[in-house]
């Protein structure tokens, strides 16, 4: 009997143990889930890779702190906007997802307008109808497309965040360069010390005009993609 059982058992199949699954993937800020954030500042940017959003660069980069708050409220539309539309994905029909992505921006950039024009609204006029345009802004409508109707909520809220941050980031650093050479201020406050001026230093006025936006924008995607040869196309 011992014999039997013995051959059974060698011809019985082994069990293979599937892995078990790493809790990696299970963690909010996982490898995967950070590059959602680190990637549009680099070889993903929306504004410097993908050229997206160049009409804000030109509109509002004139002074630092339009720029910051522009900045922040493109943050809040793509990272709400992202998730929203990732939890009503499976819900929603093909036929009208862009109209159901419109209205969620829509009502998104509102509440976005009338917190600006309780809280701020100074830079609120500032800003004027250019808040009220996120709703145009291809940076927006192409996440929810390419990335929030096909994967899960928190990896969606990531990847409208990390996108806005990029974009962000390029409208801050061409408002810093357009103010301080421009009008010699920072958030208003004078940088440039007054004996500069007195020994012949003179703010640059073509830094406040509009061409000059579209300069210093074009010289950040060259930096960008002088490091990065594979961005340049063939």
């Amino acid at each position: 009997m011992k014999e039997k059982d013995m051959k059974r058992q060698e011809k019985a199949p082994a069990k293979v143990q599937s892995p078990k699954p790493s809790g990696e993937e299970n963690r909010l800020f996982s490898a995967k889930n950070l590059k959602l954030l680190s990637r549009p500042f680099g070889a993903d940017n929306p504004v410097t890779v993908q050229v997206l959003g160049i009409c804000s660069a030109l509109a509002v980069t004139v002074k630092l702190q339009p720029a910051l708050v522009m900045a922040v409220s493109v943050i809040v539309v793509t990272g709400f906007s992202n998730l929203i539309i990732s939890l009503l994905r499976n819900t929603i029909p093909p036929r009208i997802r862009i109209i159901v992505q419109l209205t969620v921006i829509a009502t998104l950039v509102i509440l976005v307008d009338q917190v600006l024009k309780a809280v701020a609204y100074d830079v609120s006029k500032q800003l004027s109808v250019f808040v009220g345009l996120i709703i145009t802004n291809c940076i927006v409508m192409g996440r929810l497309e390419a990335f929030a109707m096909a994967n899960k909520p928190w990896p969606a809220f990531l990847d409208g965040i990390g996108n806005g941050a990029g974009y962000g980031f390029i409208l801050i650093v061409v408002a810093f360069l357009r103010e301080l050479f421009g009008s010699g201020t920072l958030l208003g406050f004078k940088v440039i010390p007054e004996s500069f001026y007195q020994a012949g230093y003179v703010n640059n006025g073509l830094f406040i005009l509009p061409p000059m936006a579209l300069i210093v924008l074009g010289v950040i995607i060259w930096v960008h993609r002088s490091f990065n040869p594979n961005l340049i196309e063939k």
